[in-house]
């Protein structure tokens, strides 16, 4: 039995959507692109033209709701021309008074009619890529759902016919037979935008079907910028697998590398677990700095802090932060809760992976991460995934989650623990009229590690950890008793925050 011949497809011109559908839009057919206004059809649908025009292809944008001039300057606000695209402007007359010339009067033509005056430009121009906005206007000309189905029928058999592949645009604005005319559509892409209730609008697209081809199935969120739209296709770990070498990062204090057994180990996540103000993110950037140090390419995601906060933070300790990011050996990024999309913070960090070869991932902090969006259980289960993808690419990854309270009854916000391989828990204590801090590993699973619970401080000169607390009981509850000398505890000219 001979093997099935490969579906020709066609690129979008947006990369990120043609890896969603597995090589861009199967030729010759008729695909419908459906949101509410605003979602972005028309950005799409005019990327979808301007790759065709790129590789030599006609366009022909058929419109009956935006007239040219709107189409045009809707194009130059993203840098674009649409010269080498035809189109066929059917706006009504009541639409647009100051027009001398109007095709089509919908109130007094039938939908016949328009559906000829429709297939008669495409028989004479004979384009390669057909984008039809929107049906919504079609459908009020119809007013009737039977005569509206068999018309879209009749318009599928045409552009079939003449070889060509259509991009046809539903607003939604009419909910009735949308489910039936995903039946009549070879393949259905459906936009969606959330708005929130601070903060920038999310959008997303998921392909409802794409008859006789595989796609990526789910939603993916995607963004509109000046000039281009970036879809973040939602990240299935599994496929992406590496060989690697599940050796020990060092922090370069051989106190902390003991109390972990070692260090941080490759391929494994590890959290790190305290107040605000215990001392997390420093110890992440004690990580950071060691592996940048070491040649590698590390990278930080902030969601609380700004780079000169931290970068003061780091100076004080002597690591030299900004000099690692301006020579590239570091990627810091901060991330903005209000406007970042998880999926779109799920594809800066796979670029940080893919394209920079990151060996260390900081993401700081949890707590704002999952403030991206309500639906705490999909960010959980993305954020999942995520720890896998990284996991298996042999990253050492490090999560900071603040607790609520500072001293004695400390609750964590959520709990993740299940997602860590490590996790490294930080503690205030009173002790000889001052405010210290602990550290102590409560968990790992790949290998020994120290049950001690140490000193942890930080000095102008650099990160320090002391020896085990054996006088101290109940240190972990932020109130301990104490009945040994202060010579064990470790002093020094002042601290840094």
């Amino acid at each position: 039995m001979p093997e099935p011949v490969p579906m020709k497809k066609l690129m979008t011109g947006i990369p990120e959507m043609d890896l969603v559908l597995r090589g861009g839009l199967p030729c010759h057919r008729l695909h419908l692109l459906e949101g509410v206004p605003g979602a972005g059809k028309t950005t799409i649908a005019l990327q979808f033209l301007l790759e065709g025009v790129a590789r030599g292809e006609r366009g022909l944008y058929i419109t009956l709701s935006e007239s040219t001039d709107e189409l045009t300057a809707a194009a130059a606000s993203h840098g674009w021309s649409l010269d080498g695209i035809d189109v066929f402007d059917l706006i009504p007359i009541e639409a647009e008074l100051e027009r001398q010339q109007s095709v089509l009067y919908p109130s007094e033509v039938e939908l016949g009619e328009t559906m000829r005056l429709i297939t008669d430009r495409i028989a004479a121009d004979q384009p390669d890529r057909v984008v039809v906005d929107s049906l919504a206007e079609l459908r009020l000309i119809a007013q009737d759902q039977l005569r509206y189905r068999r018309q879209i029928l009749a318009l599928k058999q045409a552009v079939q016919g003449r070889q060509c592949t259509t991009l046809v645009l539903d607003d939604l604005t009419s909910q009735a037979g949308a489910r039936e005319l995903h039946s009549l559509m070879h393949g259905v892409i459906s936009l969606e935008m959330i708005e929130r209730s601070y903060g920038a609008a999310r959008r997303r697209m998921r392909v409802v079907k794409m008859r006789g081809t595989d796609y990526q199935s789910g939603w993916h969120d995607f963004a509109i910028t000046a000039g281009n739209v970036l879809v973040f296709p939602s990240l299935i770990a599994e496929e992406h697998q590496s060989e690697f070498e599940p050796s020990t990062l060092s922090s370069g204090l051989s106190e902390l590398d003991d109390l972990l057994g070692g260090g941080l180990t490759r391929g494994t996540t590890t959290m790190l677990v305290g107040p605000s103000g215990a001392g997390k993110s420093s110890l992440a950037l004690q990580y950071v700095m060691s592996a940048v140090r070491a040649g590698e390419h590390a990278s930080y995601f902030s969601f609380d802090e700004a780079f000169g906060t931290l970068t003061q933070r780091s100076t004080a300790l002597g690591l030299d932060l900004a000099e690692a990011v301006e020579s590239g050996r570091l990627g810091w990024h901060r991330a903005n809760p209000s406007r970042l999309s998880p999926g779109e913070f799920v594809w800066r960090v796979r670029r940080e992976v893919e394209d920079n070869d990151a060996r260390i991932v900081v993401i700081d902090s949890l707590n704002s991460y999952l403030s991206t969006m309500p639906e705490e259980t999909a960010l959980i289960l993305q954020m999942h995934e995520l720890l896998t993808y990284l996991n298996n690419q042999g990253v050492a990854t490090i999560l900071i989650l603040a607790q609520q309270g500072i001293i004695g009854d400390i609750e964590n916000p959520v709990d993740l623990s299940f997602m860590s391989d490590a996790v490294v828990l930080l503690r205030f204590f009173e002790a000889g009229g001052e405010v210290r801090k602990a550290i102590s590993v409560v968990k790992k699973r790949t290998g020994i590690h120290e049950l001690a619970i140490r000193e942890f401080r930080l000095f102008p000169d650099g990160m320090k950890v002391g020896p085990k607390l054996l006088e101290f009981q109940g240190v972990l509850t932020g109130v301990p008793s104490y009945g040994g000398p202060l010579d064990p505890l470790l002093r020094g000219e002042g601290e840094t925050g």
